[in-house]
């Protein structure tokens, strides 16, 4: 039989602030000092659901990333992307979009031009994975993950979709530089899983909104809050006891420092400081 992990604590959003003029987010992590218990992953926004009504794109301009990746998943409304690398597409309900930074990108995102008109709901979360120093200046990558690449666990009253890792013997189409699982799990009133997740590695859930029990005893309830488990153990009970939207993270500690300065996360101060000098250089190209 396998083990429980065991609950260490439950959290509210740590803040909660708009990122250009597109999206309100709350921030799950890292503004509620959970770095190394969630290891592999630096942080994590909740933007919406807000209502728009119709008008120009709104979003966030041109900016940089460096040393990590950055991961948006889509419920509602459209984000049209496009970088320096030469990337670009449009996130819609149900997509995921992996784009690795590495050694360096310029990108925007903002509403897609037709959701903009049109005006809608937005929700998404985004969320930041760590590189490893040998992978941090690797060339950057894109990887634009379709509602229909990513493959759906039919469970009771329930789905899982697995964006990363693997479950149950499905595995998800993200690539990743490090062992990590992103499961999108939906379950109706009644709906139970038990989730697979490998020993040593740390596991959080974040509620987007609804109601669970957690391993039969702890109640996780209202809107964006997240239950962080013990590493020790290979799986974790939900029972909903409302319909509820949760995102499952699981990931090997990358055991590393971590030195970060707004959008670039490298291992040392002095390579923050090549880090701006870099973009300041036009290294990391412009759109």
């Amino acid at each position: 039989m396998s083990r429980l992990k065991e609950l260490t604590g439950i959290y509210e959003k740590g803040s909660t602030h708009w990122v250009g003029d597109g999206f309100n987010v709350r921030n799950l992590f890292p503004s509620n000092g959970l770095e190394q218990e969630v290891s592999p992953f630096l942080m994590l926004d909740y933007a919406g659901p807000t209502v728009f009504g119709p008008g120009a794109p709104r979003g966030v301009g041109e900016h940089p990333h460096r040393g990590f990746e950055t991961v948006t998943i889509a419920y509602q409304g459209s984000i049209a992307h496009r970088d320096s690398a030469g990337h670009s597409g449009v996130i819609r309900p149900g997509d995921v979009q992996w784009m690795t930074a590495a050694s360096g990108v310029v990108h925007e995102e903002k509403q897609e031009p037709e959701f903009a008109r049109t005006g809608g709901t937005l929700e998404m979360v985004q969320l930041w994975v760590n590189l490893p120093k040998a992978y941090k200046m690797s060339p950057p990558r894109y990887q634009n993950l379709v509602r229909e690449q990513i493959p759906v666990i039919e469970m009771d009253r329930g789905t899982l979709r697995v964006v990363a890792g693997e479950h149950g013997g499905v595995r998800g189409p993200a690539g990743t530089f490090t062992p990590v699982s992103v499961f999108d799990l939906r379950l109706e009133a009644g709906g139970r899983v038990a989730l697979d997740l490998p020993d040593g590695f740390n596991t959080s859930l974040v509620l987007l909104h609804g109601n669970v029990l957690l391993n039969g005893s702890h109640a996780l309830e209202g809107e964006a809050r997240i239950a962080v488990f013990d590493p020790k153990g290979e799986r974790v009970d939900v029972e909903a006891r409302g319909d509820s939207s949760l995102l499952v993270l699981s990931g090997e500690p990358i055991r590393e420092p971590v030195a970060s300065y707004g959008p670039f996360v490298m291992n040392t101060q002095q390579e923050l400081r090549q880090a701006v000098d870099d973009y300041r250089a036009g290294k990391m190209g412009h759109l």
